[in-house]
């Protein structure tokens, strides 16, 4: 097992933090939030189609770059580092679903692969399939109450339950009986829907199991987990660069006692972050019989220490923190949104306990 980067998965952090640095800076960050779509569709047309970021995990066969979950995580602190609005996380946790199936989908593989398709993801999401007709179509129904990106996405991935087990159903967004409801969210800087199926037609995938499905949770997981760290990241970069030249009583804030300790223990779980994410993605690729636990680990782990540093990178910033035109306040909820985005932290703690026998 290395926890240490590959000289090409450094090249790559190094392409997409360029790229961002570039394209997508924080104050465009937030004319983006502010426009109608919520995001830059040229920045996200560039991504995919520059950097190729939207068939990362795709098999080459079906035009992607077939590379392993830890390139995937490299990208996605990066994105989650420079909050990139949009929807790359949605449609990327609906390439980690078909790539579970053990029959992939060429067409929406090939789809988002090439940047044309974007998609989103609901797993357990408790809607219902009715019984599937002969030509592997089945109707939903029920609500998915909070669905990342959901009136971004040209197609909705639903894991729903049927009456043989659970199914995944592609239902086409803007598809008769589905109704999107924008929803208002704390994290400005990525939008959310509510999604209800009213005997939705939609068409069940083939190759999906509930071992299969169980995996692209926990893929999922670990995709969180990894922005979390990006996001962690940042918020740590801003305020160590902040007391260096923020003065207070004629001397520098970093110089005191009180910030220098909060510092390094914020650095401390930076360090501690980074290894979870790094075995997660490792156990991914190369050892999935482990990958339950350090799934669970990851959610346990960076949800509450993205969320502490967000939170103690805002408090160290002063005043200037808490008001509207300084970015702390979107690390902070980003970080907020981020740790409640696959269910409450009580939920990964009583998982993982399970998984340990504890």
């Amino acid at each position: 097992m290395k926890l240490v980067l590959t000289p090409e998965q450094r090249e790559l952090r190094e392409a997409v933090r360029g790229f961002l640095s570039g394209a997508s800076p924080l104050p465009a960050v937030r004319a983006a939030m502010d426009s109608e779509t919520g995001y830059d569709p040229a920045v996200y047309r560039r991504l995919n189609g520059e950097l190729g970021l939207s068939g990362l995990i795709v098999p080459e066969e079906y035009g992607g770059a077939g590379a392993g979950f830890a390139e995937l995580a490299v990208a996605l602190e990066e994105t989650g580092a420079a909050l990139l609005p949009g929807p790359f996380l949605a449609t990327t946790a609906a390439a980690i679903a078909l790539t579970q199936l053990q029959t992939p989908d060429k067409e929406l593989l090939g789809g988002i692969a090439e940047g044309r398709v974007t998609a989103a993801f609901a797993p357990a999401s408790g809607v219902t399939a009715g019984t599937a007709d002969g030509d592997g179509r089945a109707a939903l129904s029920g609500t998915v109450p909070h669905l990342l990106n959901g009136l971004d996405a040209d197609v909705l991935l639903v894991e729903a339950a049927a009456p043989d087990g659970p199914v995944l159903v592609a239902v086409e967004a803007g598809g008769a009986g589905v109704a999107r409801e924008a929803l208002t969210t704390l994290d400005p800087t990525r939008r959310q829907a509510r999604v209800t199926f009213d005997g939705s037609p939609g068409r069940i995938l083939s190759g999906a199991d509930e071992a299969g499905l169980a995996r692209a949770r926990d893929l999922l997981a670990v995709a969180v987990a990894a922005e979390q760290l990006g996001v962690l990241r940042a918020s740590l970069d801003a305020i160590v660069a902040y007391s260096k030249i923020r003065v207070a009583f004629n001397r520098l804030i970093g110089s005191y006692q009180g910030v220098k300790h909060k510092l390094a223990d914020m650095h401390c779980k930076l360090e501690q972050a980074e290894s979870v994410v790094r075995y997660a993605a490792w156990t991914a690729d190369e050892a999935p019989g482990e990958l339950p636990a350090a799934a669970a680990l990851a959610q346990v782990y960076l949800g509450r220490a993205c969320f502490e540093v967000a939170r103690d990178s805002l408090l160290l910033h002063g005043g200037i923190g808490f008001t509207w035109e300084h970015d702390a306040h979107l690390f902070y909820k980003r970080a907020k949104a981020d740790e409640v985005l696959l269910g409450p932290p009580r939920a990964h703690r009583t998982r993982l306990a399970d998984l340990l026998e504890l």
